[in-house]
């Protein structure tokens, strides 16, 4: 098995058991050893009482693009840390895509950065998560 293979594998198993993430409407576009991609089409149910998008959905997707990525390689992780920067606000009708690049993994860590961009290439938010592998895999090689 490749480590393409791998991180389409290790993605199925996850997004499988991810009711959180397939309910609020998030779409996996792409995955591969410490990358990822997520979509989400905002709606007028992810705004909030300022009618933009809510803080707390686009910190959903930029976890889980963090997420995806950082159970890339059939080891499961979770996040240990996440700061956002939320730069520009975002409305219903945008289409999101979150893009998360991993920039380091060392031992158990992993730090993995995250853009939100909207339609027009506007940043939303900038995202970085810290994870931790819990020794663990998704599947048997």
């Amino acid at each position: 098995m490749d480590a393409q293979e791998r991180a389409e594998r290790s993605a199925e198993m996850m997004w499988n058991d991810d009711q959180v993430s397939q309910n609020l409407g998030l779409l996996l576009e792409t995955v591969g050893e410490g990358r990822s991609s997520l979509r989400l089409e905002a709606q007028a149910r992810h705004c909030n009482g300022h009618g933009s998008v809510h803080g707390g959905v686009l910190f959903m997707l930029a976890d889980s693009a963090s997420a995806f990525a950082g159970n890339s390689r059939n080891q499961r992780a979770v996040s240990l840390n996440n700061t956002i920067t939320y730069l520009n606000p975002a409305k219903a009708g945008d289409v999101l895509r979150a893009v998360c690049v991993e920039t380091a993994l060392e031992g158990r860590n992993g730090i993995y950065d995250v853009e939100v961009r909207n339609q027009d290439g506007q940043i939303i938010v900038q995202f970085r998560g810290m994870t931790r592998l819990l020794g663990k895999s998704f599947f048997d090689e």
